[in-house]
């Protein structure tokens, strides 16, 4: 069970992301120019996981049609997952949309464990890198839920038990994924990979960079900040695979 013990380490770092990111909005003053820099440099990053890690793993192991069919899957996927969160807001008051950002972040959470659990079953090395890069990029996540909630006067305890319950997620799925995907054959692996980046991708362009629009206007600074998120992945990315390989 030494693999799964490494799972289950691997899958707790975007949950301790999200939960460091939290707790800097709770215990830390923020600003809205802060946030929206947070969030481009996540989106850079998630955009270098895609870019940089799933697809040319998918790319050199599975048909175009088959990447193109799981990658479509992923992306419709999260769009009827947003449209229930978007169905459900309206019915449950007015503060239900700091809520309905903690279930966004939550499900994003949960693709984190699928794709490091579904990463682990082609090789622990690329679970490792990828681990590693939605640990950055889940941090301005964690930072945006708090300091929402902590702008809508929610009570302390329930922002630090929101804060806390972030690694839950990624680890539940990843070890599902880890159990569900370690005998199945290759191809569906590599399909699981191409389902994950279009997940990935949509939370990157449609929900991160919305809510740093959201949170203050762009600036060349917030342009810089996606170009350095994707550039401190990619060099993350190199760096540990270098040590990997040695």
């Amino acid at each position: 069970m030494a693999d799964l013990a490494v799972i289950i380490g691997l899958a707790l770092l975007p949950g301790v992301g999200n939960l460091a990111g939290g707790l800097v909005a709770e215990f830390l003053k923020t600003s809205p120019r802060l946030l929206n820099a947070a969030l481009h440099a996540a989106s850079g990053i998630v955009i270098g996981v895609v870019a940089i890690e799933l697809m040319p793993e998918a790319l050199n192991n599975i048909p175009g049609w088959s990447i193109a069919a799981g990658f479509a899957l992923g992306g419709v996927s999260y769009v009827g997952l947003e449209a229930v969160i978007d169905r459900a807001a309206p019915t449950r008051g007015r503060s239900s949309s700091m809520w309905m950002i903690y279930v966004a972040v939550a499900v994003d959470l949960s693709s984190d464990g699928l794709m490091i659990g579904s990463g682990s079953a082609v090789a622990t090395s690329l679970a490792i890198v990828l681990a590693a890069g939605q640990m950055m990029a889940d941090f301005p996540e964690g930072y945006s839920v708090i300091a929402n909630m902590r702008q809508k006067q929610v009570p302390r305890h329930q922002r630090l038990a929101a804060a806390f319950s972030f690694p839950f997620y990624c680890l539940t799925v990843a070890v599902l994924a880890w159990f569900g995907m370690r005998d199945a054959p290759d191809t569906v692996k590599y399909l699981a990979l191409s389902f994950v980046a279009g997940l990935l991708v949509l939370a990157a362009v449609e929900d991160m960079l919305k809510e740093a629009h959201e949170a203050k206007a762009d600036t060349r600074e917030s342009s810089l900040a996606f170009v350095g998120g994707f550039t401190l992945f990619a060099l993350v990315s190199a760096g540990l695979g270098a040590a990997l390989d040695s």
